[in-house]
């Protein structure tokens, strides 16, 4: 990040340019150029929309060098997203790394690999809507399946403009149309998730509706009414928290998604990952409460990993506390008993004691 701001000092860049240059998404974008600013490695110069310059500070930030911008569409190698994975000696799915690293263990949908069977739903320009709690791993299964893929972060700020583009200030004192997330994925062909969609007002997701149509065109109106043809291997995937606030699955956006897919947490996985087996149990018994509609809070898998986590830091008796704390304050007393009972000892939700 600092090292493409430093390299245009005095040009404005916006929080989508950035984030269509880097390959990331908006919202990690955002929050890395506001520690920058926090730091005095950058300055915020506009909020609407959030615009940010280098500072003398940005050029020694950017060492050492982070990651190169992702190459112009034209030298973009083509990603074989169609190839069918090949299955292990064992019988069991390969586990991928993701984009940040980490490993993903695929899970069965319709007797293939979930990877294997987004990528042939891809093929057939089958659009899918993933849904479940957060942390249950929709993200992780789309950024496993799609290596080429481009994130729009959604929530209710979320404007046309991120998604198509807008005019940007350059370092001439002008102004210039910068394509959003969907036009790139549209022109280079590649796989765009609309991550926590049903946060996105109805009115700026009616925009993408006719890239996922027959037309597969939007207009551009702010671009001179420019005319955009989505190239082979555009596709869109969602993603939506049921219960969240704010999260509406309108019967527009259910309509465009001709496959939903629930997705919730792989306890199987979270005992085979080495975390605790008596936090993987308290975990399934509050998710059959969920279930049964007893408790409106389970921990998932995310939740668990940080469980793990944090046990190895600072031990289970923390890490039961944490698990208790981060309940919703309606289900929390029923988490601290299904705890305490599972530990046979008291937990409450972690807070500081008395001066050491």
């Amino acid at each position: 990040m600092a090292q493409l701001l430093a390299a245009s000092p005095g040009r404005v860049f916006t929080v989508t340019e950035l984030a269509r240059r880097l390959g990331h998404s908006g919202g990690a974008v955002g929050n890395a150029c506001d520690t920058l600013v926090s730091r005095g490695e950058a300055e915020r110069s506009g909020s609407k929309p959030r615009t940010y310059r280098a500072t003398s500070a940005t050029a020694a930030a950017a060492q050492p060098a982070v990651p190169p911008p992702r190459p112009a569409p034209a030298s973009m190698p083509q990603v074989p997203r169609q190839a069918p994975t090949p299955p292990p000696p064992n019988g069991r799915p390969v586990p991928i790394i993701r984009p940040n690293g980490q490993t993903y263990h695929p899970r069965a949908l319709a007797q293939l690999p979930d990877v294997e069977a987004l990528r042939r739903l891809r093929t057939a320009q089958v659009a899918v809507l993933l849904y479940g709690p957060p942390g249950t791993g929709k993200t992780s299964l789309i950024e496993a399946a799609f290596p080429d893929l481009i994130t729009v972060a959604g929530d209710g700020d979320t404007t046309v403009g991120d998604l198509i583009g807008e005019y940007t200030q350059d370092a001439n004192g002008g102004y210039e149309f910068i394509y959003g997330p969907l036009v790139s994925a549209m022109q280079e062909g590649r796989a765009l998730l609309l991550d926590d969609a049903t946060l996105i007002s109805p009115k700026v997701l009616a925009a993408l509706y006719p890239a996922m149509d027959g037309r597969r065109q939007i207009q551009v109106k702010a671009h001179k009414g420019e005319t955009i043809t989505a190239a082979d291997g555009f596709y869109v995937i969602a993603g939506h928290n049921p219960g969240v606030h704010g999260a509406v699955l309108t019967e527009a956006l259910a309509s465009r998604f001709s496959m939903q897919i629930q997705v919730g947490s792989d306890y199987d996985l979270a005992a085979s990952l080495k975390i605790n087996r008596t936090a993987v149990r308290i975990a399934r018994h509050l998710a059959t409460l969920q279930q049964a509609g007893d408790l409106g809070w389970a921990p998932q898998l995310r939740e668990l990993i940080a469980f793990q986590k944090i046990a190895d830091v600072l031990g289970a008796e923390a890490a039961f506390a944490n698990l208790v704390g981060i309940a919703p304050l309606e289900d929390r007393d029923t988490v601290a008993e299904v705890v305490t009972k599972a530990t046979g000892r008291p937990v409450t939700a972690l807070a500081l004691g008395s001066q050491l």
